[in-house]
Formats: C-alpha cells, sequence, structure tokens
C-alpha cells in the first residue's frame, strides 16, 4: 500500500510531529507498505521528479524531541512571504496519489481538525479521528463541558478568552494554567502564589487561541489509550521533578512509565469505562489518549483527550500497546485497519 506519513507542519509541537513521523514511516516499511515521509509545511524533501518517486526517499535519521528547538518565528515569517497555505509544495498532490495518509501531526497544526476537514473535501483517506471530533478534543474547555454533560468528573476552570483583561482576583489557587489548544503540556504551569498568576497566563496565551486557570487537583498521573472503542491498559507517569512538561516526555529517562498502572481492578474499569464514555461522546475514531488524575479519594478527574497521540520512541500509546501484547508495528497496522473499517463523525 502507498502511504503518506503526514507530519512537522507549523506547531509548536512540530519536532514531536517529525519524530513520530520517522518512526512510523519506518514500522510501515518493514510491514511491507510504500511509506512516503512529508512535511506538512515544508513539502517533500529531495523529491523534484514524479510523485511516485516520493514512496522510495530514505527517511531521516531520528533526532532527540527535548533538545530541538525548532525556529518557528522564521517559518511563519517565510510562509507570510510564499504563501498562507500550510501545505508545502506538492504535500497535496502526494496525499492524493496515495491509498492513506497516516496523520502524524500534533497540536493546532493537524489535531484542531482544519486538515481532516480539507482531506475531506478532496475525498483523501486518513487515519484517526474525523474534522468535528478532532476539532472538539483539541478544545479544552469543550472537552471538558462534554465530561460535565456526561457525568464524568472533571475539575472546574475560568476560561480567559483571547484579547481579553484577564480578571484574575477570583481564581483559586493553586491552579493550573493551560492553553485552551495546545498539547505535549506546552504553556502549561502549576501556579501556587497570586504573583505568579499574571506572568503564567500571559505565557500560556502565547501558546493558543485562549487560556484555562483550573483547579489543581493533586493525585497520581493516569493515563489510558483508548484503539478502535477498546480501552488498552492504563499506564503512570511518575515525573522525576516537577510535573510531567514537555521535557519529562521527550527527555528518556526525565519520567518513570508504569504500564499498567499500579491501581485496583476495579478502578481501571472506573477509568476505562470514564475513557469510553468521552471517547463516543466526543466522537473519536482509531487511536486516542486520555489523561486523568486519581485523587487520594479514589475518585477519577478527567483533564483532557488527546486526539493523535504521540508515538515517539518515548510517547505514552505504543507502551500502553505494548502491555496488551500488541507491537508497534501491530499498533501502526490497526491504525491503518481502522481507517478503513470506521466511518467518521
Amino acid at each position: 500500500m502507498n502511504i503518506v506519513v503526514l507530519c512537522g507542519g507549523l506547531s509548536p509541537e512540530r519536532e514531536v510531529s517529525l519524530s513520530t513521523g520517522r518512526r512510523v514511516a519506518a514500522a510501515l516499511r518493514s510491514l511491507g507498505h510504500r511509506a512516503a515521509l512529508a512535511d506538512m509545511y515544508l513539502g517533500l524533501d529531495g523529491c523534484s521528479g514524479p510523485i511516485d518517486a516520493a514512496f522510495g526517499l530514505p527517511l531521516p535519521p531520528e533526532r532527540g524531541v527535548a533538545e530541538a528547538e525548532p525556529d518557528l518565528a522564521a517559518l511563519r515569517r517565510a510562509r507570510r512571504l510564499r504563501s498562507r497555505s500550510l501545505f508545502g509544495e506538492r504535500v497535496l498532490e502526494l496525499c492524493a496519489a496515495a491509498d492513506l495518509v497516516f496523520m502524524a501531526l500534533h497540536g493546532r497544526c493537524g489535531e484542531d481538525g482544519r486538515v481532516q476537514a480539507a482531506f475531506d473535501l478532496l475525498g483523501i483517506r486518513y487515519t484517526g479521528s474525523g474534522f468535528l471530533a478532532s476539532a472538539l478534543a483539541m478544545d479544552k474547555r469543550i472537552a471538558k463541558l462534554v465530561a460535565a454533560e456526561n457525568g464524568v468528573l472533571t475539575p472546574a476552570c475560568r476560561c480567559i478568552a483571547p484579547g481579553d483583561e484577564p480578571e484574575l482576583d477570583g481564581v483559586p489557587l493553586p491552579c493550573v494554567v493551560k492553553p485552551v489548544d495546545s498539547g505535549s503540556s506546552l504553556g502549561v504551569e502549576i501556579v501556587r502564589s497570586r504573583r505568579e498568576l499574571a506572568g503564567a497566563v500571559e505565557r500560556a496565551a502565547r501558546e493558543g487561541g485562549g487560556v484555562l486557570a483550573e483547579d489543581f487537583i493533586a493525585g497520581r498521573e493516569i493515563q489510558i489509550s483508548v484503539l478502535g472503542g477498546r480501552a488498552l491498559p492504563s499506564i503512570e507517569i511518575v515525573p522525576g521533578e516537577g510535573f510531567y512538561d514537555y521535557r519529562s516526555k521527550y527527555q528518556p529517562g526525565a519520567a518513570r512509565e508504569l504500564s499498567p498502572a499500579d491501581i485496583p481492578p476495579e478502578t481501571e474499569e472506573r477509568l476505562a469505562a470514564a475513557a469510553l464514555t468521552m471517547y463516543r461522546a466526543l466522537g473519536l475514531r482509531a487511536l486516542a489518549r486520555a489523561d486523568f488524575i486519581l485523587d487520594a479519594e479514589d475518585r477519577l478527574w478527567f483533564l483532557e483527550f488527546n486526539s493523535l497521540p504521540g508515538m515517539t520512541p518515548t510517547s505514552l500509546a505504543p507502551q500502553e500497546a505494548a502491555a496488551a501484547g500488541m507491537s508497534y508495528e501491530e499498533l501502526c497496522q490497526r491504525i491503518i485497519d481502522l481507517a478503513f473499517e470506521e466511518e467518521r463523525t
């Protein structure tokens, strides 16, 4: 099968996406597929001839995500000078020529539903959730409203819209300040004092279209992925220090991940039930990962759902699949199979 692995783009999670893309493309080739790695914004590196030649290009070497500092400002300036399109030269042509696009994008460039909507209009088949489910899950404020409507416990929050003068005096402390529509813990800070709050809100606003100030819930960080409507074994994250931020996620050894999580079977069942409730309510498809906090009173608090979880060497979803007896290659193939089985919302 000819498969385009679409990655990169212009979100702050660009380097995570590139790492996911390289690893997925290598796995697909080991499965016998003809996989082409395409940077959504920069286009097809090294392919100036027939579009079909892109499926035979060598894959670039892996590099560490945590150390990479992409010059996004320079890339965005180049975009304004060249084109307002998020798609690089010949990328859409390549996607249309493929049997399938494997979505390896992260953040606003790929998880907010715009790319999926474009592909739907063009009749291009792709992996993962559809445009509406992607957009709902990406907006943490909306996802929390969906949780409340479906009886899933979630921390209370205050939303600060873009451009609004924040009213911070009534925000309870401690709280978690985060962008409404970003991922990989970019722009997320735990705020414990009033003097830290304004600065945290300002920094978070740089990452997304709005800011949430969410009640801080002390407890264990438990995450669980859903694959094709079936919950995988949970995973507990134990950061070396602080909380599970961007560097903890992608710096090897910065955090311990335990899968299955060391929780009672009854708690695991409640966790899976809550994740499946949200997965269905949001209309998600294929692989998606939910983040929860398990507090000292054994209550599970829903934080967010990631519609395109990372598949880097340190990512959580592949570890959960491995705990269920599924290799990385088998996980990739299952995601491909689901693209042909499931109808999208």
